[in-house]
């Protein structure tokens, strides 16, 4: 498994992976650096870092997982080399895990710098106007904790959209899936029915405590997990179409 996994490494090194992973946070930060910049005076820490997380939950996150997907399903899609690669003796679902492992991986490394971006854009903007500097604690434990929440109520989303751009040959499938979804969840967040959608889960953290919360780390945790093993059983045993 060890070997899997390092080739698909090594795939996504040779691939916009790495530029998708930076460029997402990147944006964010940038917006954060400018909006500062706009201020006269300082505001709390608890607006910028939250701002740029639920920026990341709302919109970013969702988008990066729909792009990261299918980036890494037409690394195998495009040159058409899912019939070589399930002709080597290596076990089947170690294809499919090792893809869904690295996705997991890049997600969570794009979930810790979109807040780490966020901070040096204060500091940054704090630079070049020191009147806007933050006033009150930066609470570094507890936006960890919401991120790691993010993080876990976000595995479904990921399951769903994996499974999706892995399943089809085409890219189409998985990037209208991605942006309805997407669309969906922003226009219905206040929505008991909406709260129900695998790319409002990460959003359903940021509204606190109660029935929302559960239901993403929940929903979007355990039932994520499970999403993510019968993907790979479901794909191990069809061809792509």
């Amino acid at each position: 498994m060890l070997a899997v996994l390092s080739v698909e490494a090594r795939k996504l090194n040779r691939s916009l992976a790495a530029l998708l992973a930076i460029a997402a946070p990147t944006l964010i930060a940038v917006f954060t650096f400018f909006n500062i910049l706009r201020g006269k005076t300082g505001q709390p820490w608890e607006m910028w870092m939250v701002g740029g997380i639920s920026i990341w939950a709302f919109f970013m996150l969702p988008m990066s997982v729909t792009a990261l997907t299918a980036l890494v399903a037409h690394m195998e899609h495009g040159p058409k080399s899912w019939d070589h690669l399930r002709a080597l003796p290596v076990a089947r679902w170690k294809l499919y895990a090792a893809k869904a492992i690295c996705v997991v991986i890049v997600v969570g490394l794009m979930s810790v710098a979109a807040p780490a971006l966020t901070w040096l854009a204060v500091q940054a903007a704090v630079e070049i106007k020191p009147q806007v500097e933050p006033t009150g604690v930066l609470e570094v434990g507890r936006y960890a904790i919401l991120l790691g929440q993010m993080f876990l109520a976000g595995l479904l989303l990921v399951a769903v959209q994996l499974w999706t751009a892995l399943r089809y040959a085409s890219f189409v499938p998985g990037l209208v899936l991605g942006i309805g979804g997407t669309f969906f969840s922003v226009v219905a967040t206040a929505s008991k029915q909406g709260a129900f959608l695998p790319w409002q889960m990460p959003v359903n953290v940021l509204m606190g405590e109660g029935w929302r919360l559960q239901a993403a780390l929940g929903l979007g945790g355990g039932l994520g997990l499970v999403a993510l093993a019968l993907m790979v059983a479901h794909l191990t045993r069809r061809e792509v179409l």
